[in-house]
């Protein structure tokens, strides 16, 4: 895509969807709560289902700056003896990596000296941000879920680093899955990311992964989805757009206001779609209460 390609459709995404010049929650806003209370119609089974990746310590090519997990009690001279102890930790994570689940909360991408909306750029300080953050999503993310399978469409076990998911691979895996996406769901795209990493090993994921073209984007407009997320980056790299590295980032959560869920994983819940024909459910996202953040990790739960 040309960059004037991308400036005509990040503007004409940008004006359509506007919910006037106060609003903070973007594509949220059509996630009613009579969507949430239609969404619950979808359990059935009670069978919950985690789509987050386990936290991981250790570093690897697409994780230089694990997460840090230490233990701070009981002491050791303390363990085995008489008496009450507790044991206790302390945990540290670089939300915005290559590896672990995360939500991006809206103030996480600056672009043309501004966050969505035309909220300032100054609005995220040294301190963190002070608005469009993580605390918009305070109480929860609650409505349906949607997971489509493109490598399941192509019949291949994953997509390969810089292959791009395209709209038509979106209306093409709801026709062979027999599912609609619609307006306030959560739509899921798998990838395959999280299985070619376990089998083929980890890589350089911010030089290249698999993720939508920007062009999918309109899909996602023209749908009324009120959350993207993938088990990669949801962005491609190489990036389709020369000059913009992380063009899905731009048009989705600084156009249009839409939250964002990177590397989550979907080796679970597939087979279980696939075992019950059925691709959508209750989905329940609960980030942090971080209120100064630009994003949180997260463990979204599938109830079936």
């Amino acid at each position: 895509m040309t960059q004037d390609a991308f400036r005509a459709l990040y503007e004409r995404l940008r004006e359509e969807a506007r919910h006037g010049p106060d609003d903070r929650r973007g594509t949220l806003n059509h996630l009613t709560p009579a969507r949430v209370v239609e969404a619950t119609r979808e359990v059935r089974t009670g069978r919950t289902v985690s789509l987050a990746a386990l936290v991981e310590t250790e570093p690897g090519p697409d994780n230089p700056d694990p997460a840090a997990h230490r233990m701070t009690g009981p002491h050791q001279q303390d363990i085995g003896t008489p008496g009450l102890y507790f044991a206790r930790d302390r945990f540290a994570m670089n939300v915005h990596g290559d590896a672990d689940s995360h939500l991006d909360a809206l103030c996480h991408v600056l672009y043309d000296g501004a966050l969505y909306n035309d909220v300032p750029a100054g609005s995220v300080t040294p301190d963190g941000a002070t608005a469009l953050t993580v605390d918009v999503v305070r109480d929860g993310i609650v409505g349906r879920g949607v997971l489509l399978d493109i490598p399941r469409l192509r019949g291949v076990p994953w997509l390969e680093p810089g292959e791009h998911v395209t709209a038509d691979d979106l209306t093409a895996a709801e026709a062979a899955q027999g599912v609609r996406v619609g307006a306030g769901d959560l739509l899921l795209v798998r990838v395959g990311h999280r299985r070619r990493r376990r089998e083929a090993g980890a890589w350089n994921a911010a030089d290249a992964r698999a993720g939508l073209h920007p062009e999918a984007v309109g899909f996602l407009a023209e749908r009324r989805v009120a959350v993207l997320g993938s088990d990669s980056n949801n962005d491609t790299a190489p990036s389709a757009v020369e000059g913009v590295a992380y063009p899905i980032h731009v048009l989705t959560i600084h156009a249009m206001g839409m939250h964002l869920m990177d590397y989550l994983q979907f080796e679970e819940l597939a087979p279980v779609c696939a075992q019950e024909g059925r691709w959508s459910f209750l989905c329940v996202v609960a980030p942090l209460r971080l209120p100064s953040a630009t994003g949180s990790p997260v463990n979204p739960i599938a109830v079936l």
